[in-house]
């Protein structure tokens, strides 16, 4: 099939065609997207011609109703389009960032005591001072818990603004804030699974921690055919949406279910692509002598066994955090874009976070997230490294600054995908009006937050590489 091209870049003597499949390769890519989202949803909120579609297409209800004279049951039960998103559609972005937080334990950045500390520890720091800010500005109020907005690090934006810069910001620094922002993934999970969840039920919460041994024990004996984890994965799913947990971390405990050792072993591979292509050799005659083209039957019967066997070569756990990566990066987290950065802005004022809510009791939500992002988390950030590497538990990454630390830390603070997640799940014990109110603000705060800590990060990685090229050349 031929690629058309999206649009040419020219810069100096350089020339870059993108087509659809080379931007979505692009590490920028999911980014930009969900910011162009973010712009979409905000404009589908506020003009007067599509708000009330907006809003009214979010509350459709998605439940299928089965009704007589004695009963009536709904399934699932109060189901919108809304929810479907936040509790379905996110499950599987949850289960996609499980998949890489495994990945990383097993075998990559964190796979280690040495390699995992210093962004682990990082990481925890970059949690805990936000957190911090967050408190000061709300502590003794009716949103004291909202803290856990300005917490997590969103992985997209973080990884294409360093990718844009280039080779301004260190090799190694690059690898050290995706690690630490895989790290506050774990620590965001976390968070919602322990802090933002509903009243527990009990036996339902039992039957899904007996599912979950029975699928480890399947995977201990060897298990690797798909089938056996994704079909219980949707009654895990089942169990912890109406058990009070949040129904998306059951996409992160199946994810660290699936088995990432390959069905098939490298000599299996080997004899098994020999033996088919010596029989695919062997049935070339029926070209020659009946006029049958490649592949005739008994070809394709032995080219689908290769490539059954190729494929369960390959890990479960890789080939779904494979096939899944487009998927949530360019329909799943822009349709949750599109579904909660809408915010109704009755006036210009709204956009004003530092000023207090009208509201009774509430403390300074947006200053809270606001700060927590643009400052406590490079501070959180840089500070918790400091600490690692003069107690020697953690490395300076090679070839950094403190100063491109700090700067690199600064975009730490875009947080965005997690923290308006955690804002869906805050305040609500509120009520609704109110609610509503707070989360609006939130996510305001969110943007703005997340807006500045990019820029600031931008600026500051950009000062500094000049510095320090000058410095060389002196």
């Amino acid at each position: 099939m031929r690629l058309i091209p999206l649009y040419t870049w020219n810069k100096g003597l350089h020339s870059m065609k993108l087509s659809r499949t080379n931007f979505m390769k692009q590490p920028w890519a999911s980014g930009v997207t969900l910011l162009v989202c973010v712009i979409i949803a905000m404009l589908l909120a506020n003009l007067p011609a599509t708000a009330h579609f907006y809003h009214e297409f979010l509350e459709t209800s998605l439940s299928m109703t089965i009704s007589n004279e004695t009963f009536t049951v709904s399934f699932p039960q109060d189901m919108t389009v809304e929810k479907f998103i936040n509790d379905i559609l996110m499950v599987i972005f949850f289960f996609t960032v499980g998949l890489e937080i495994k990945r990383e334990v097993v075998c990559g950045e964190l796979s280690s005591v040495k390699k995992a500390l210093l962004p682990v520890i990082a990481a925890a720091g970059g949690m805990a001072i936000p957190a911090l800010f967050y408190t000061i500005f709300n502590i003794g109020t009716t949103t004291a818990g909202g803290w856990g907005i300005p917490t997590a690090t969103d992985i997209a934006f973080a990884v294409g603004i360093m990718s844009i810069l280039g080779n301004k910001v260190p090799v190694s620094l690059k690898i050290f804030l995706t690690a630490l922002a895989i790290a506050d993934d774990l620590g965001a999970i976390l968070v919602v699974a322990f802090f933002y969840g509903g009243d527990i039920n009990l036996p339902l919460l039992f039957i899904a921690i007996l599912l979950i041994i029975g699928i480890r024990l399947l995977n201990k004996l060897g298990e690797k055919r798909m089938m056996f984890y994704l079909i219980p994965a949707i009654v895990v799913w089942f169990l912890f949406y109406y058990s009070g947990i949040h129904s998306t971390m059951s996409g992160v405990v199946m994810a660290f279910m699936i088995p990432m050792d390959a069905r098939f072993t490298r000599s299996y591979l080997d004899r098994s692509n020999r033996k088919y292509l010596s029989r695919i050799a062997r049935y070339d005659h029926d070209e020659f002598e009946l006029g049958v083209p490649f592949p005739n039957g008994p070809q394709r019967h032995c080219l689908r066994r290769m490539s059954y066997i190729t494929n369960n070569s390959i890990g479960m756990s890789y080939r779904l955090e494979h096939a899944l990566n487009p998927w949530v990066n360019f329909l799943i987290m822009p349709i949750f874009a599109l579904a909660n950065a809408g915010v109704v802005i009755p006036d210009i004022s709204f956009f004003n976070i530092f000023q207090a809510l009208p509201l009774q009791g509430v403390g300074m939500v947006g200053m809270g997230i606001f700060f927590g992002l643009l400052l406590g988390k490079p501070i959180g950030i840089t500070l918790a490294s400091f600490i690692a590497i003069k107690c020697k538990v953690g490395a300076m990454p090679e070839n950094a600054s403190w100063k491109m630390l700090f700067a690199v830390a600064c975009l730490g603070g875009i947080g965005f995908t997690m923290a308006i997640f955690v804002d869906t799940l805050s305040f609500g014990e509120l009520d609704p009006a109110t609610t509503d109110m707070l989360r609006s603000s939130g996510k305001i705060a969110v943007l703005l937050g997340s807006l500045s800590a990019g820029i600031l990060g931008s600026l500051l990685i950009s000062l500094f590489a000049k510095m320090e090229k000058k410095s060389c050349k002196g």
